[in-house]
């Protein structure tokens, strides 16, 4: 538990974030306040999260630590009001925006981790790779670390590679929807009824993914176990390696991180 965190940005991963670190008792209430300057969303806010005080100006939130999740564009404005109130640490999960910018516009020595969360931390079950700035150590890591962990897994790359996460688990969430919808048409496809051939696409992807998780077994031997010589599967497999596939997907990873990279240096 920490004893005050101001976050700024109330949209959907602010919101994410909220619930997580009350659920996780990682914070009381009312030592949490939300800046958000959307009076709808601050009347959501404080509906969904009535112990936490939500206002619209930076001023009125006196920061220390901070979580700042906000949009690409308002990033510059918010980050020098944040200098400003004198704000000591962030931890940004703004999309694209390099630690140096911030650093810069944030001015003071001012402590930044950055994080790339992706959107299953809606649900508590994301992904985030974080990375510290300049004047972060170990302790600040490890801060940002505990936040984040409540609403899934935690990782630490150095901020060059965060363009490769964007691209892998920032995006790989539209990857498997892609998959999920492409399934299910083709379950419609072979006769089966749009509800039925959702459930079954939706229930083998969750007992896949923890059947990987759970076991010691690697993807390819899993691939392998229910896989029959000359079976339904090999079948099946046979026409998806013919059409390349596995390439197309390896190139998506490659491609979104590469636009990563033309955005963060525009």
């Amino acid at each position: 538990m920490t004893d005050q965190l101001v976050v700024v940005g109330g949209g959907n991963m602010g919101a994410a974030i909220i619930g997580g670190l009350l659920s996780a008792q990682w914070i009381a209430g009312e030592n949490l306040v939300v800046v958000e300057k959307s009076s709808s969303r601050r009347t959501f806010l404080s509906e969904q999260f009535p112990a936490v005080r939500v206002v619209e100006r930076i001023e009125d939130a006196s920061p220390r630590d901070v979580l700042v999740a906000v949009k690409p564009q308002d990033a510059e404005g918010v980050c020098l009001a944040l200098g400003e109130a004198g704000a000591r640490r962030i931890l940004s999960v703004i999309a694209g925006i390099r630690i140096r910018h911030l650093e810069e516009w944030l001015g003071k020595e001012v402590v930044v981790v950055r994080a790339m969360p992706n959107t299953p931390a809606l649900v508590r079950s994301g992904v985030t790779a974080i990375s510290p700035g300049r004047f972060a150590t170990d302790t600040d890591l490890s801060w940002a670390e505990d936040m984040l962990v409540a609403v899934g897994k935690v990782v630490r790359v150095r901020e060059e590679l965060l363009d490769a996460v964007t691209g892998l688990s920032g995006s790989g969430p539209a990857y498997v929807f892609l998959v999920v919808e492409a399934l299910i048409e083709a379950g419609v496809l072979v006769g089966l009824p749009r509800e039925v051939s959702t459930v079954l696409v939706e229930e083998t992807l969750l007992g896949s993914a923890r059947l990987l998780i759970e076991s010691a077994s690697t993807p390819e031997e899993l691939r392998h176990s229910v896989t029959s010589p000359a079976g339904t599967t090999a079948a099946g497999l046979r026409t998806l390696e013919a059409h390349s596939v596995r390439s197309a997907l390896i190139e998506a990873v490659v491609t979104a991180t590469e636009r990563s990279r033309q955005l963060g240096s525009s």
